[in-house]
């Protein structure tokens, strides 16, 4: 059991740092060659910060652990949701912006109802993988699109130069991708082998200790952001990251290998992640702002699932 836990605690620091190194790395690049930082912000930070969950269902997959990777994706959604909006909501609740509004929450919706289509006959292929990845490229350019005005430029004048040479800042990435990797395969070992321990299957790992480990980089910017008085920013990071959840890591892992799940195996998942995606939308589009007793609400749902998973077995 040692063995297992530092694997975990040692994955979870390489992912942790991985993810960081390699956005800061990727947004010095992105500035010294005159791209604007929300553009930055909305790709670079967007994808990076899913990287953890990226790596960890990749190597999941590949390593024939199919239940381990689809945990991760859906508790990485229900833990985003519950703990990570829920939280944001009681120290600082955010005001949700018009653009959410129109684009984010009409994908988020879009993206719960898309799983159960990807999973009905019990696999996520190679073909579903192509379809996810292509409207996470799609949503992206449209993102983009949406917070660029019409003929602005690429870059301004105003924006500081990187305080690393460009070398330092590709160093930055390859160490990043490098801590990623490795960070993942010993955080999946880790947790396989407390699963194999304890009785607890790999969904049931994937759901919990692997969600939620994966969801670190979203849970720090979140929660600093809301400390800061910047919640607005949480309220993006999570509709972003439950949306390229599905998309982009369920596409990716999908692409170079096939994951497996039962849609029957999976019905609680669902149903959990979708209530609280409910309460979230009715918060966001009633008042235009999450309320505390809201984000309450949220935890509260959280850990009611978390309960009815130990129950359940």
């Amino acid at each position: 059991m040692t063995t297992d836990l530092i694997f975990l605690a040692l994955g979870s620091v390489g992912l942790y740092f991985g993810a960081e190194w390699l956005v800061r790395g990727a947004s010095g690049l992105a500035r010294a060659m005159g791209v604007s930082r929300l553009a930055v912000g909305l790709t670079v930070v967007a994808y990076g910060t899913s990287m953890p969950e990226l790596v960890v269902s990749l190597v999941s997959a590949v390593d024939g652990k199919s239940a381990l990777a689809l945990g991760n994706v859906m508790g990485s959604n229900i833990a985003n949701l519950g703990v990570i909006l829920g939280l944001t909501a009681i120290i600082s609740p955010p005001n949700v912006q018009a653009g959410l509004m129109r684009r984010e929450l009409p994908t988020v919706l879009l993206t719960l109802g898309v799983l159960p289509l990807v999973l009905w006959n019990g696999v996520i292929g190679r073909v579903e993988g192509a379809a996810l990845l292509l409207g996470a490229i799609a949503f992206t350019r449209v993102t983009l699109k949406a917070v660029t005005p019409s003929g602005a430029p690429k870059h301004t004048d105003t924006e500081p130069p990187p305080r690393h040479s460009r070398p330092a800042l590709a160093a930055f990435v390859v160490l990043g991708l490098a801590l990623l990797l490795g960070g993942g395969k010993l955080f999946v070992d880790g947790a396989v082998g407390l699963a194999l321990r304890f009785g607890m299957s790999e969904r049931l790992v994937g759901l919990t200790v692997v969600a939620v480990g994966t969801s670190l980089p979203e849970l720090a910017a979140s929660l600093v952001a809301a400390l800061r008085g910047e919640s607005e920013i949480a309220v993006g990071n999570v509709l972003g990251s439950n949306i390229f959840n599905v998309l982009l890591i369920l596409g990716v892992t999908a692409l170079a290998h096939p994951i497996e799940g039962s849609l029957a195996a999976v019905r609680f998942d669902l149903v959990a992640m979708a209530a609280l995606t409910g309460v979230a939308v009715v918060s966001m589009r009633t008042a235009r702002r999450i309320q505390r007793v809201e984000g309450a609400v949220l935890v509260a749902g959280y850990a009611a699932f978390l309960i009815a998973l130990a129950v359940k077995g």
